[in-house]
């Protein structure tokens, strides 16, 4: 991984991922302007014909600025399931797009998201990450979210990190 100070990006990522569901609290209109997640994701990475099975875990949150786009930033941690302390940290800011149901109950909330990740350890790696998934709302502020994403590291060959997230949301 190329050797780049990421203090500050890791810094502004973090504040955004706490900053989101603040700004996202206002409920002033029919739909939810935002929630925040935590998420445990096993899933597998693939680089160079070889593949090993992965854990992610981490939280984040995103807000919305129409009914339906919002913007989103998580923080995670990846390893391999035979050595979790050679893991590797991830921040990835995001679009998300959500599609409420046409029934108006709001209880699942299909979403798509896509961006940027950074990944980092002694030193920084660029990336891209997209998914899609849903939140299940069984409370007005609780839900289980289910989302499977992939995390693909751009440099140094391409390297793809698929998990499949089981979380809890909260607004």
């Amino acid at each position: 991984m190329k050797r780049v100070s990421t203090m500050k990006r890791v810094l502004l990522a973090l504040l955004l991922v706490a900053l989101v569901p603040v700004w996202a609290s206002a409920q002033d209109s029919e739909y939810s302007k935002g929630h925040g997640y935590v998420y445990f994701a096993p899933g597998f990475a693939t680089a160079e014909g070889e593949s090993a099975g992965m854990a992610h875990i981490g939280g984040g949150g995103e807000g919305f600025f129409t009914r339906n786009l919002g913007l989103g930033a998580d923080v995670g941690y990846l390893a391999p399931f035979r050595s979790m302390a050679d893991g590797i940290g991830t921040i990835s800011p995001n679009f998300v797009a959500r599609f409420p149901s046409k029934s108006g109950d709001g209880k699942v909330e299909p979403f798509v998201t896509g961006g940027y990740t950074l990944f980092f350890r002694s030193g920084t790696a660029n990336g891209f990450n997209f998914g899609a998934g849903a939140n299940y709302w069984f409370k007005d502020h609780v839900g289980l979210r289910f989302e499977v994403r992939d995390n693909v590291m751009a440099e140094e060959g391409t390297g793809h990190f698929v998990g499949f997230r089981i979380g809890l949301a909260f607004r």
